[in-house]
């Protein structure tokens, strides 16, 4: 797969998601939120995206059986939302 065809595809998968859960930032501001909660530290939605792509990342060191493809196109999009966070 072409460089561009794959981040077509990112586009695509980061529009759809964006109509199933909502807003992208009020996702992340949200999971902030209760990850603070949790850990009892102040998180930050930027954070939240930065741990989604080390999750991710974790994942495809693991060599989890199907995780490839699909743990790129993931981190692909977190790095999207987080390029949105930190633009806004």
């Amino acid at each position: 797969m072409k460089a561009a065809d794959f981040l077509s595809q990112v586009s695509l998968i980061v529009r759809e998601r964006g109509e199933q859960y909502g807003d992208a930032r009020t996702n992340m501001a949200d999971t902030a939120r209760r990850w603070s909660g949790v850990l009892g530290v102040p998180v930050t939605p930027a954070q939240v995206a930065v741990m989604m792509i080390e999750l991710k990342l974790s994942r495809l060191k693991s060599g989890m059986a199907g995780a490839g493809l699909d743990s790129m196109t993931d981190i692909a999009g977190y790095a999207a939302i987080l390029a949105e966070l930190a633009t806004d």
